[in-house]
């Protein structure tokens, strides 16, 4: 008997199997139905019956073999996988679901068979193959609901966060300026005011990480700016806030181009930040700013442990931090590692790049290359004249 005949004539007891198995796993809250139990399960089981009772091609088979099948997103397996995520199951058990599927159709049809020569080696390929389509899409729908969730939920803590982390840095500020506080009292409010304003570019790295998830990347306003200014007040804040730190500043008098300013910042102070993280302790930072008629170029130059070959491919992936010390970091400077991330996705949205080099002669270095915007910033002065 064909396959595809076999399971729609012996589709009741196929879903009892199903049933049985959903049921056999442990989820939160009230055991689901028969109902539930069943989700979807008919529909995919015809789906799977109907492809195989359809003629392919050889190279409708490869295609498959790829992933580029041609039915659309919206199958009963993406349905049954946001259905299970909502019902508590884990995706290890959606996955375990279509493996015991798989093994509890194909043991049922072979033992089914009279002879050994009525099983059809084709069929047999073609519907592991249609129970892996359904799985990839299941697992699909499945990761991009949990993505999509997360970041919804990152979205509105760091949202949240913010109000009262504000609040908090403006009294301790506005402590700051008073002058009838002890010198201990002084000490204190310093580092309420150093700590709240760490935590207020942690939440900051939060929202722009969950911004450059939801959209096309991080958002940029580029305005005439000199952003020589701006490196320097960062220099000088990195000094006050890690005083056993020595970086050294080489920079012109003014850069001048069409830039986010703002976004610029963040760039000078996330690589310098990791320097001063990462890098010797007794060593020297070097950062230097030059600027071309068509080129802004950033360079951060600092000692100390070589970041592996493999891993300088993978830096500014977000998912794959890298620390020399450990794999989590500790201490006064812990953050959420997404420095490097967020650094690249502004150069990247000034049409820019950023690029790493590490060894035990040369030390580490950052160099960010970005245009300057030279013929827009032109058109822009001759306009206002």
């Amino acid at each position: 008997m064909r396959l595809s005949d076999f399971i729609l004539k012996n589709i009741e007891p196929i879903l009892q199997t199903w049933e049985d198995f959903a049921r056999s796993l442990e989820t939160p809250g009230t055991p689901l139905d028969r109902e539930d139990l069943r989700d979807h399960a008919h529909a995919m089981l015809l789906a799977i019956a109907d492809d195989l009772r359809n003629a392919q091609s050889s190279q409708q088979q490869t295609e498959k073999s790829k992933g580029h099948d041609a039915q659309n997103d919206t199958t009963a397996a993406n349905v049954h996988a946001l259905s299970r995520l909502l019902s508590g199951f884990t995706i290890e058990q959606v996955v375990a679901e279509f493996r015991a599927l798989r093994a509890s159709v194909i043991k049922q049809w072979v033992n089914d068979a009279s002879k050994k020569a009525d099983i059809d080696v084709e069929d047999m390929i073609r519907f592991n193959e249609a129970i892996d389509q359904a799985l990839a899409r299941s697992v699909g729908s499945y990761t991009q609901a949990v993505q999509a969730s997360r970041n919804v939920f990152l979205g509105i803590l760091g949202h949240d966060l913010r109000t009262p982390l504000g609040a908090i840095m403006l009294g301790a500020d506005a402590l700051l300026r008073t002058d009838d506080l002890s010198a201990r009292a002084t000490k204190i409010t310093s580092r309420i005011y150093t700590s709240v304003k760490r935590a207020s570019r942690i939440v900051g790295d939060l929202l722009d990480f969950t911004r450059s998830q939801l959209g096309p990347g991080l958002p940029v306003s580029k305005t005439r700016s000199d952003v020589a200014p701006a490196l320097e007040r960062v220099v000088e804040e990195l000094r006050m806030v890690n005083p056993n730190a020595t970086i050294l500043l080489e920079s012109p008098v003014s850069a001048i181009g069409l830039y986010d300013a703002t976004r610029l910042e963040q760039v000078f102070s996330n690589l310098i930040g990791n320097a001063v993280q990462h890098g010797d302790p007794q060593g020297a930072i070097t950062v230097a700013l030059v600027a071309t008629d068509d080129t802004l170029r950033f360079t951060v130059h600092n000692t100390g442990a070589v970041i592996p070959e493999d891993v300088l491919g993978s830096i500014f992936n977000p998912l794959d931090r890298y620390s020399p010390e450990s794999p989590t970091d500790k201490g006064p400077h812990a953050s959420l590692g997404l420095g490097l991330f967020i650094a690249s996705e502004i150069v990247s949205a000034h049409q820019g790049h950023v690029d790493v080099t590490s060894s035990a002669e040369a030390g580490t270095v950052f160099v960010v290359e970005i245009p300057t915007g030279a013929v827009d910033l032109a058109s822009s002065t001759d306009a206002q004249r």
